[in-house]
């Protein structure tokens, strides 16, 4: 449990919560050595004379003494958040580019033509001279958000954005949902047809955010900031020596939070990212080092994030994993999220001959 705002803990609960959901942290008053705080989560069900009942989902009933209470708070009733949220493509495919936002974009019709493109240091010549690329960002930030119509024939508008993005030293690609009524495949197929290479396929899954933070574990141990720090940045794998412009693209969105898991030894255990825009909070960049896995890290990072977007307001949740990642997959069935689309990249046929 997070209990943590602008850095103090908080009671948030009164006499008046009796019959809520809440989330409860107690000093034990344990030897030294052993751990100092407990936390319990269920229904509170009385307040009397100083001392707190909650009933966990077990029927197990927790006394707790009021002078005990560190930090408390409100959780939302569990059988009103399992229902999956409803959603259009457009709706999700618009706030997923909001939630990771291209440094330049341009309209072309209803399509949105996005790049970030940085300077990557590639060889060292003699004298201290460094020759650089240029590159994107990653493809989400690098490709054509294409939504409803170009406003031209296709052809046109294929012809434009290969320009666009030759002007940028950037290949031309395509980013192209699919597998619902809603969805681009038949763009797809016309893209296919003209040698455009699909690449990168990626499933869209979303869940109900509450029960993503309907969780015992002590997510006190997250910690959340607005910026990633050096800990963030070494765990995440696309940025190596981030740029100024892989830090925007990061930090961009409405609501973003970085959530790190500290490891015994001073570095980071594990990461992750949150957007949250009105109802949805998106998560991304779930990471966990190699030496720390299967300890549940990443489904603590989630639960932490989960707690932060439903403090925001927030009810639904929605990720972004490639389609042939089957260990983040198994991950988040056991969350709770299930596929509503999937979007692929379609890289024109110039990029290949270069």
């Amino acid at each position: 449990m997070e209990f943590l705002a602008g850095g103090r803990a908080e009671v948030r609960i009164t006499r008046a919560d009796v019959g809520k959901r809440v989330s409860v942290r107690r000093l034990t008053g344990a030897p030294a050595g052993e751990p100092a705080f407990t936390d319990a989560v269920g229904v509170l069900t009385s307040w009397d004379e100083g001392v707190l009942s909650i009933t966990r989902r077990d029927g197990e009933c927790v006394r707790i003494e009021e002078s005990s209470l560190v930090a408390a708070k409100v959780v939302p009733a569990a059988p009103a958040r399992r229902k999956v949220p409803a959603a259009t493509v457009r709706e999700l495919q618009e706030v997923a580019a909001r939630g990771w936002p291209a440094i330049e974009t341009e309209h072309l019709g209803e399509w949105t033509l996005r790049a970030s493109v940085q300077e990557v240091p590639c060889e060292a010549r003699p004298g201290g001279v460094v020759v650089g690329r240029r590159m994107g960002f990653t493809r989400r930030a690098n490709s054509v958000l294409a939504l409803g119509s170009p406003g031209v024939p296709l052809d046109e508008a294929l012809a434009r954005t290969a320009r666009w993005y030759g002007a940028r030293g950037l290949p031309p690609v395509i980013a192209v949902a699919t597998g619902r009524p809603d969805a681009g495949d038949p763009l797809a197929a016309e893209l296919a047809a003209r040698g455009w290479r699909d690449e990168a396929h990626t499933s869209v899954r979303i869940s109900a955010l509450a029960p993503l933070a309907d969780t015992e574990a002590d997510t006190s141990r997250v910690v959340l900031s607005r910026e990633p720090d050096a800990g963030w940045l070494g765990l995440y794998n696309r940025t190596g020596e981030p740029s100024a412009v892989a830090l925007r693209v990061l930090t961009g969105g409405p609501s973003v939070w970085f959530a790190s898991v500290p490891a015994a030894d001073g570095g980071t255990a594990a990461i992750g990212r949150l957007v949250v825009d009105g109802r949805w909070a998106g998560f991304a960049a779930v990471e966990v080092a190699p030496a720390q896995r299967r300890r549940g890290l990443a489904t603590l990072v989630m639960a932490a994030l989960a707690e932060r977007a439903l403090q925001e307001g927030a009810s639904a949740a929605y990720l972004q994993v490639e389609a042939d990642n089957a260990d983040a997959l198994a991950l988040y069935d056991r969350l709770g999220f299930t596929e509503h689309h999937r979007y692929h990249y379609r890289r024109g046929p110039a990029a290949d001959a270069g």
